[in-house]
């Protein structure tokens, strides 16, 4: 599908994210006016003057309830995107998610262990990230005990250590107490940005950040692993190298959005797909589309969440619900290879 301007649509989904991060302050039980915002934003700066109890009120809501959210909810979105779209380069299918390696699994076993030991919520987040970095060192591991590893034994690295993580959740769930830790567990394992800590959300954001960008930036080197390893080395490209520095990259920042918001799924799968019919196949454009379009799915997954009953709705039920929607109305577009 040729792309006659990537550089307007990369700035278009930028001004997307930017567009969808403001109706997202607006949105929630207690809506808000762009009035009442402009209003507020003004007597902030110092330029009109609005009265103080309805100054404190809509501060508390935007500032203490819903920039954390919000903040979590694109760094989630892109991270989740951003490392789906690595995955498919790395592993040369558009139908790799970011639980491939088994991340996911890893980082729910670590946040149910977390929960059950009674950790504090930045505690669950550092554990749920080590386990899921484990679940990826074990998977990767299992690939090199052979003496060739490929990315056929990396994908089965990948299935085996999501089988031994899937069932050390299940046993932390079977010993769980039912009355007060199995819930929470069986909450958290929903997707949720309800519960967000903003300690921890302030720590992690700026290795996330910095994460994102540097898988951006490294789309030129990503876009090598689409050809054989053997042209790539004839070209002089370190193939091994760049492919586990995406890998781990890709893993970190999954590790890091499951310790946040817990599962959410979809993302790393679909927009992917939507950013590549949009901008192409090629990862220095495909890379950043796709973490500005994650980061408006994810918030528009979390409006809806927040919105349409008036206890919130677990955040993966809307993600799964809607991505898979999603996904079934752009299957008639993928083809061979890329699309």
């Amino acid at each position: 599908m040729p792309v006659r301007a990537p550089l307007p649509l990369t700035l278009l989904s930028f001004l997307l994210l930017v567009i969808a991060t403001l109706v997202s302050l607006l949105l929630g039980r207690y809506a808000i006016s762009v009035i009442d915002l402009g209003w507020f934003l003004a007597t902030w700066c110092g330029v009109s003057d609005m009265p103080s109890e309805r100054f404190q009120l809509i501060h508390s809501l935007l500032i203490d309830a819903r920039a954390p959210r919000i903040v979590a909810g694109v760094l989630v979105g892109a991270g989740l995107s951003v490392s789906g779209a690595a995955y498919q380069a790395v592993f040369r299918n558009p139908l790799v998610s970011p639980g491939l390696l088994g991340v996911l699994s890893g980082c729910a076993f670590g946040a149910a262990l977390g929960i059950v030991w009674h950790l504090h919520p930045l505690s669950i987040a550092v554990l749920a990230s080590v386990t899921g970095l484990i679940a990826v060192v074990v998977g990767v591991g299992i690939a090199h005990m052979f003496q060739s590893p490929s990315i056929v034994l990396l994908v089965l690295g990948g299935i085996v250590a999501n089988a031994l993580f899937t069932s050390l959740l299940s046993i932390t769930q079977y010993l769980a107490d039912p009355v007060d830790q199995l819930p929470n567990i069986v909450y958290w394992l929903l997707g949720s940005l309800s519960a967000i800590d903003r300690y921890t959300l302030w720590l992690t954001a700026p290795v996330l950040m910095l994460a994102i960008a540097l898988l951006c930036l490294a789309g030129r080197a990503i876009d090598a692993l689409s050809l054989s390893d053997d042209e790539a080395l004839s070209l002089g490209v370190p193939v091994q190298k760049i492919r586990y520095g995406v890998i781990i990259l890709a893993t970190l920042i999954c590790a890091l959005t499951v310790s946040l918001a817990g599962m959410v799924g979809w993302i790393g799968l679909l927009v992917p797909h939507l950013a590549r019919l949009l901008v192409g196949p090629s990862n220095t454009r495909l890379l950043p589309v796709s973490a500005c379009l994650g980061g408006v799915f994810l918030l528009a997954a979390d409006g809806i969440a927040r919105s349409v009953s008036a206890s919130e709705i677990p955040l993966g039920i809307i993600t799964e619900l809607f991505g898979a929607i999603a996904f079934v109305l752009v299957l008639h577009r993928v083809r061979k290879g890329w699309l």
